[in-house]
């Protein structure tokens, strides 16, 4: 087994989630640029925050239910604070975000799945960096173009072990919506 290097840093994964969550304010929404901005900015802050003492670089899979962003019957409290920050009700929110999220926010992963049926999408991902490789070594993507990486010595990510599990079935919509721009 590799040792990785201890990442002290979330924000590549917690950016991927938070784009992915803005542009659902800014496509579906009658929210201005500024209110966006600051949504983007305020969750950002509230997930480092969150997450803070919950991240797992060397295994990435713990504390992924800790970290998943959920919208099913309830609005996630995390979204939801970061949406009253721009004067957004939750009943508001509710028309702006699908109904049925999971969004993962893992360790060298962001994916997400809309409905309890649909497929499970990756929005970001990149490698661990094994200890004495420079950082730049990390080659980190959003995707977008069919590339899946393997996880250290070949373990299965947490989302792909519920893709193994069937959870195969295609996505409804927002397929315009499935990769993070850089």
């Amino acid at each position: 087994m590799h040792t990785l290097c201890a990442r002290g840093t979330m924000k590549p994964e917690i950016n991927a989630a938070v784009g992915f969550l803005s542009r659902f304010l800014r496509v579906k929404g009658h929210v201005n640029d500024r209110q966006v901005q600051t949504f983007s900015q305020s969750l950002q802050d509230i997930l480092a925050e969150h997450y803070m003492h919950h991240w797992f670089p060397d295994r990435p899979c713990k504390g992924s239910g800790y970290r998943c962003i959920r919208i099913n019957h309830k609005m996630d409290p995390l979204v939801g604070q970061a949406g009253q920050r721009i004067g957004l009700t939750i009943q508001q929110l509710y028309l702006l975000l699908p109904s049925e999220l999971t969004l993962w926010v893992d360790p060298f992963e962001v994916s997400y799945r809309i409905g309890e049926d649909g497929s499970i999408c990756v929005l970001y991902e990149s490698q661990p960096i094994p200890v004495g490789m420079p950082a730049s070594a990390n080659a980190s993507s959003a995707l977008g173009n069919g590339s899946v990486s393997s996880m250290v010595d070949s373990h299965l990510s947490c989302k792909e072990e519920m893709r193994v599990l069937g959870r195969t079935s295609p996505s409804k919509s927002y397929n315009n919506m499935m990769t993070v721009s850089s």
